[in-house]
């Protein structure tokens, strides 16, 4: 079986569905064999990057343990709830700090500056959010997602990167509960 690396970006360190779900999909991964490692983003410590050298210098503690996780894993699922349309900014400012030059870019040649160096991974992003997902994708586009895809995971190689999008979670009964932690278990077993 596969290596998995469950990024939790949820910046509630308090108990919760999103929590629930990533719970509910180690629980499947494992149980299909597969080996797997959590990052719980809340629980790292590490700066903002606030400009080009910090961010091109050798990553060190929790950033470096998190690049040594995503290197050895074939599939990275990401959890995190829709704010603004996007991703927390604790979340982005993990990513800006694991997807650093040398690790998950290098020189490119020719018209491309940058070369991929995390190819050979796959990610699903599993997104809650209050609104229905029906509507962030028909009326919002799920841009903010889609520009998280293109603009971070494939940018460093990673690819493909599948989607789950959970909507209306203020209003869900434990039915529509219960169905999403099965379907967590489901995807955390195939894992890809």
């Amino acid at each position: 079986m596969g290596r998995i690396v469950v990024i939790q970006g949820h910046p509630e360190t308090r108990a919760g569905l999103l929590r629930a779900l990533a719970d509910s999909y180690v629980e499947g991964a494992r149980a299909a064999g597969h080996d797997v490692e959590v990052i719980d983003v809340t629980r790292l410590d590490f700066p903002l990057l606030r400009d080009k050298a910090a961010w091109s210098a050798a990553a060190d503690g929790d950033v470096a343990h998190a690049q040594a996780a995503m290197a050895a894993a074939q599939h990275v699922a990401v959890f995190f709830p829709l704010w603004l349309g996007t991703l927390p900014a604790l979340l982005k400012a993990f990513f800006e700090q694991i997807l650093r030059p040398g690790f998950a870019i290098g020189e490119g040649t020719g018209l491309n500056p940058f070369k991929p160096l995390l190819k050979g991974r796959s990610a699903r992003l599993i997104v809650t959010m209050g609104m229905p997902a029906l509507m962030f994708r028909l009326i919002y586009l799920a841009h903010g997602v889609k520009s998280f895809e293109r603009n971070a995971l494939n940018f460093v190689g990673i690819r493909p990167v599948r989607t789950t999008l959970i909507g209306s979670v203020d209003s869900m009964d434990d039915a529509a509960r219960a169905r999403c932690h099965a379907q967590m278990r489901s995807l955390g077993r195939a894992a890809r």
